[in-house]
Formats: C-alpha cells, sequence, structure tokens
C-alpha cells in the first residue's frame, strides 16, 4: 500500500490552491504531474491508474502520441486565427467531422457547456425560422436529473441544488421530465411550442443512470412524429466510451443535433463540437453566434488526429469488451458494500451501501492509497471510467485494487 501520510512536496501544493485557488471543487489529496496511457503519476513517483479518465475527456489515453505529435506540429505553426479569417485547417476539419458522423454542417466551438449553449441557441431559431413558434415562446425538454454544465443558462433547467442553488434569477423555456420515460416526453410534446428535447443517452453525472432498452428510439420516434428536435449530449457518453461510437448507435438512432465534447481533443486542450444538418444549421447568419477560439487551426488538427486515433486503434470493440469484463470482475467480488453495478461499455458505476454517508469518498480514498484513482457523484456513486485502451490484465489487476480497498471499509 502506499502511504497515507502526505509528502511535504504534495502538502505544499495542496496549500498552494486552497490558499490562491477558488474553492468550487473538493478533489482527492493527490497531485499529478505525468499521465501515459491509463496511468497517472504524482509529484512524489505514485503510479495510478485513472478511472475517471477526465470524466471522459482522456479516451484514447494520456498523452497519446499521436494526437501530441498532431499538437505539437501545428502548435509550431498556426494556433489561432479567430474567424475572421480562414485557416487551411477549418474546412478539412469540417469536411472530416461532418463524413465522420454523417451531418451537413458542423459548428465548431471550445467548451461542453458552449456546445451545449450553441444547441439550444440553434433549437430556439429553428423553432421560430422553421416550425413557426411565436417569438419568445419556445420550449425545450430536458430530464429530470441532467447535467449539461454549468453556465446559467444550463443550471436554469438542472434539479441539482448544488448546481442552481442562490444562482438565480433562472432562463425560462425549459420544461424538466422525468429520465427514461417515454410518457412524460410524449405529454410534455402536446405543447406546440416545444422546439427540442435535450437528452443524455446515458446520465453520466447522475451516476451512470443507463435508460431502459428503446428509450432512445421512442424519443427519435416522438420527435419525428411531434416535428420536435432530438439534441443528443453526446460529450461524455459519445466518443466510443460507451462501446460503440456514439450511444445513440447502440439504438440506431440519429439525432437532429449532436453535442460533442471531451475526448474530441483526446485531452490536450478544450474541443467541442455541434452538428446538424442545414434545415437546421443554416438559420444561423453570420454574426449571430461565435468564439473566439472556435475552429481555432490547433483544436481543428487535434481534433482530426483524436478521431482517426479512436478508429485505427479499434477503441469501440475494445471498450465494449473491457466493459462486460469490468462489470463481470466487480460483479464476483460480491461485496455487501457494492449494491448495484451499472454501465456500458466502459462507462460504469458502482453504487455503495454503507451506514456511513461518506464512504464512497472514503473507498476513494482507500483506492487512492492503493493505486487507483476515481471520483464519488451525488455522495454514494463511484464512477469506474478508465481510458479506453485498458487491457484485460489491467482491469484484472484495477479489480483487484478496488476489492482491497472494499475491506477498508
Amino acid at each position: 500500500m502506499l502511504t497515507h501520510t502526505l509528502s511535504e512536496q504534495t502538502s505544499h501544493y495542496l496549500h498552494l490552491e486552497e490558499q490562491y485557488g477558488a474553492h468550487n471543487y473538493h478533489p482527492l489529496p493527490v497531485v499529478l504531474e505525468k499521465g501515459e496511457g491509463v496511468f497517472l503519476y504524482d509529484v512524489d513517483g505514485n503510479r495510478y491508474f485513472d478511472f475517471l479518465s477526465g470524466y471522459s475527456a482522456v479516451n484514447q489515453g494520456h498523452c497519446h502520441p499521436r494526437i501530441v505529435d498532431a499538437l505539437v506540429k501545428q502548435a509550431q505553426k498556426l494556433t489561432l486565427t479567430s474567424r475572421a479569417f480562414h485557416s487551411n485547417l477549418l474546412g478539412e476539419y469540417a469536411q472530416y467531422i461532418t463524413g465522420y458522423f454523417g451531418y451537413d454542417k458542423v459548428l465548431p466551438m471550445n467548451t461542453g457547456v458552449e456546445a451545449v449553449e450553441t444547441a439550444i441557441k440553434l433549437a430556439r431559431r429553428w423553432g421560430y425560422a422553421v416550425k413557426g413558434i411565436p417569438d419568445k415562446q419556445a420550449r425545450i425538454v430536458v430530464c429530470e436529473g441532467n447535467f449539461h454544465g454549468r453556465t446559467s443558462t444550463v443550471i436554469s433547467f438542472s434539479t441539482d441544488p448544488s448546481a442552481y442553488g442562490s444562482f438565480g434569477p433562472y432562463m425560462p423555456g425549459f420544461e424538466v421530465v422525468a429520465y427514461n420515460s417515454a410518457t412524460a416526453i410524449e405529454q410534455a410534446f402536446q405543447d406546440k411550442n416545444v422546439a427540442a428535447i435535450l437528452v443524455e443517452p446515458i446520465q453520466g453525472e447522475a451516476g451512470v443512470l443507463v435508460p431502459d432498452d428503446g428509450y432512445l428510439a421512442a424519443i427519435r420516434n416522438l420527435c419525428t412524429e411531434y416535428n420536435v428536435l432530438f439534441i443528443a449530449d453526446e460529450i461524455q457518453t459519445g466518443l466510443a466510451r460507451t462501446g460503440k461510437m456514439l450511444a445513440c448507435d447502440h439504438e440506431n438512432v440519429r439525432p437532429d443535433i449532436l453535442i460533442l465534447g471531451k475526448a474530441l481533443s483526446g485531452g490536450t486542450l478544450p474541443v467541442s463540437a455541434v452538428l446538424a444538418d442545414d434545415d437546421i444549421m443554416l438559420n444561423i447568419k453570420p454574426g449571430e453566434h461565435g468564439s473566439t477560439y472556435g475552429g481555432n487551426p490547433l483544436a481543428c488538427a487535434v481534433a482530426i488526429a483524436s478521431l482517426q486515433v479512436l478508429k485505427d486503434e479499434n477503441m469501440m470493440a475494445n471498450a465494449e469488451l473491457m466493459g462486460q469484463l469490468l462489470r463481470q470482475e466487480l460483479a464476483k467480488l460480491q461485496s455487501p458494500f457494492i449494491k448495484q453495478i451499472r454501465g456500458k461499455g466502459l462507462l460504469n458505476a458502482i453504487i455503495i451501501e454503507h451506514a456511513n454517508s461518506d464512504a464512497a469518498w472514503q473507498l476513494c480514498l482507500a483506492m487512492k492509497e492503493n493505486g487507483l484513482l476515481a471520483k464519488p457523484t451525488h455522495g454514494d456513486k463511484i464512477r469506474l471510467a478508465p481510458p479506453l485502451l485498458i487491457t484485460e490484465e489491467e482491469v484484472k489487476e484495477s479489480v483487484a485494487i478496488i476489492e482491497t480497498s472494499l475491506k477498508t471499509l
């Protein structure tokens, strides 16, 4: 086991963050300085399995050599022009990613929540320009337990008090319905002013809630029937994480608006994208939306490399196989403290059952001491989402660490 005592070096860095940084996160007490593949290394040289993967931003593994190579080469030539001018890479990237996912157009942004905000604006504009919704009356249906980011618009339809509490007033125009209920969606669609539904195919931050088979297909059918746009937030679930390129692919569903982020850069810099066809995308005209860094040459080069790596290294298939193995090995533990194991591909979670309310946090501390990093969400849930290049041997070694750590409970 690794020592519980924090080194002087680790304590130094923790103190600096505590004193000079905003207190808007509560990280595990580990200070990292290097990443390679499925592993992270702290300032004292200890090695850890990374079972968070930057909330699925590092699907391709830490510092993937092909992605880093694309980053370095482009960084030495041109990083930013702003959209006031053209670059030689934006058109190439746009052609590549639209062909990759089968859409007419892409609108490039930076962070995931910027892409969500973009999708909301696109849906509203489409609602007015195409569907004929009266001005300022467009509504967007969202799901209970959602997590789409933390901007003031997005927290307006959160059901998590820690996200929205004391941050009002809130943006109107959203209706919250139960997740995993097609009936609730159809009821909401009776309002002719509904422009879109925004949904995570699997709710990640809520604790990897996997909906019933047929849920996404039902949404697609209802959207077609009621002339409503289906917006899929695949920021965390997409890019091979669940064993398919998109989680929607499990039901052969094509969203009207697709939101991507996180692993679109392999964890090297913020890159996000919104994909849609012309009848939706071209309702926004020049000057009506944009971003200084959106579609910058550096991001374009990195995103192409990141997407190509996913296919070339067959990471979808590995995520599917290793995800099955991970859930099987966890089930073999038969731990009284694991109430439930759930997930798809390599997006998984365990729900901890224990008399102590902070048991999941304590388990994560124990796993850290034993060489595996994960983080609780919503108290009793721990996401287990390693990079997609993890091997069978590494999965079994990781489960052994979890088994050892469970004994501390």
